[in-house]
């Protein structure tokens, strides 16, 4: 069985990602499509919409065969780091090819990419290092230390100004620094840019624009034509039993998890530097809400993601030393598959490479433990999820 490797968030899934698996599947010829998912906190450092395991459903029901966790210390890793661990678990799985969705929707330009700046590492370095000392936030310098390297060559070179882009980029990046047999494919991003608002004369709209036109206006009637009704159905259930996850609606707990420190202390926590830890407890004390607080604390050299990265890593405890104890994924997480999905794990169980684990209790794993607790405080930030503290152990891999 020829398998294609995606990598998702899903927050929530929309007729965007069925699209991404249906023309991945076409474009790779797959017979099975295995998501790599994050789990309760996000890349962009938040919590997610709807559980993991909500998102499992929804991602079985819209085509993937096979769903599995992408570890909390890579879910909330900026870009490279989340790549990278993403594309482990994917080659532990076997995968043929991996396919993901970009604004350039050619897979030239990435590789062209990934060969210059191997090439010019050196250089590119240090234009980094040289826009990161002017006060500028890292994105833009990369950003701009990549013009530089690209200035008056003859491409076509991937738009790394573009977020899709810039993924998909050290997608490859990763996949080749394991020298990963996979092949790489992109498929061009339709319709809806990352952040844009949702449109109604399309039926495609972004995560981004999803979200937020639910909460401004409190039901999903906004949204519905963007999402598979399977997806609504999903969202509807569990939002009538534990409302969704987000910034706004853990702000007394993310703001007690900031205030219980001192500065001092608030250094210990993953991505906490240069002397923010002040502002984040200052912001902490006057700010009514989680909105007020960002803009009490973004600047030029702080983007909104990062920011909102250190205060995943404080709310769930997740420090320096923590990350730095982790190099690569040393399991896979099933989370839930089909028929297909289960057909292929059984062909290929002996050639994986890294135990797959199906039941919480039966592992100790250090990196394991991270993402059970990060489990339970994404419950308990919301407003009827005491109940499903401790889910890890008592819920089994879905299947459909």
């Amino acid at each position: 069985m020829k398998a294609t490797g995606i990598v998702t968030e899903y927050n929530p899934f929309h007729n965007g990602h069925l699209h991404h698996i249906n023309q991945s599947k076409e474009q790779t010829n797959a017979d099975v499509i295995i998501a790599v998912m994050s789990g309760n906190f996000l890349q962009r450092g938040e919590p997610a919409f709807a559980d993991k395991w909500a998102r499992t459903r929804m991602a079985l029901n819209g085509g993937a065969d096979l769903v599995v966790e992408l570890p909390y210390v890579f879910a909330t890793a900026q870009a490279s780091d989340f790549a990278k661990g993403a594309m482990a678990i994917l080659d532990a799985l076997r995968c043929d090819s991996f396919c993901f969705g970009s604004e350039d929707g050619d897979i030239q330009p990435f590789i062209n990419t990934f060969d210059l700046l191997t090439k010019e590492r050196a250089h590119y370095n240090l234009y980094i290092k040289e826009e990161v000392a002017t006060g500028m936030s890292y994105p833009k310098a990369l950003n701009n230390a990549y013009h530089k390297i690209i200035s008056g060559r003859k491409g076509p070179f991937a738009d790394l100004s573009k977020p899709n882009n810039i993924l998909g980029f050290h997608y490859i990046e990763a996949a080749n620094s394991i020298q990963s047999a996979m092949v790489p494919e992109t498929i061009q991003r339709i319709q809806a840019g990352y952040h844009d608002d949702i449109d109604e004369t399309m039926t495609i709209a972004s995560a981004t624009g999803i979200r937020k036109a639910f909460f401004e206006n409190g039901d999903l009637s906004e949204v519905r034509r963007y999402l598979p009704k399977t997806s609504v159905d999903e969202l509807q259930a569990f939002h009538q039993d534990f409302g969704f996850g987000s910034w706004e609606t853990f702000w007394p707990l993310l703001r007690y998890s900031i205030l219980r420190h001192q500065p001092e202390e608030l250094r210990q926590f993953s991505e906490v530097t240069e002397g923010i830890e002040y502002l984040l407890r200052e912001a902490a004390l006057t700010a009514p809400n989680f909105t007020g607080f960002m803009e009490r604390v973004k600047s030029k050299r702080y983007t909104w993601t990062r920011i909102q990265r250190m205060l995943t890593h404080i709310y769930t405890n997740f420090t320096w030393s923590d990350l730095r104890s982790f190099e690569t994924p040393t399991y896979i997480r099933l989370l839930g598959m089909n028929q297909t999905g289960k057909d292929y794990l059984n062909s290929v169980k002996k050639k994986v490479t890294l135990p797959v684990i199906s039941r919480v209790a039966a592992s100790h794993d250090p990196m394991l433990e991270l993402d059970i607790r990060a489990t339970d405080l994404y419950f308990s930030g919301l407003p009827n999820g005491a109940g499903k503290i401790g889910s890890d152990y008592r819920i089994p891999p879905i299947v459909i």
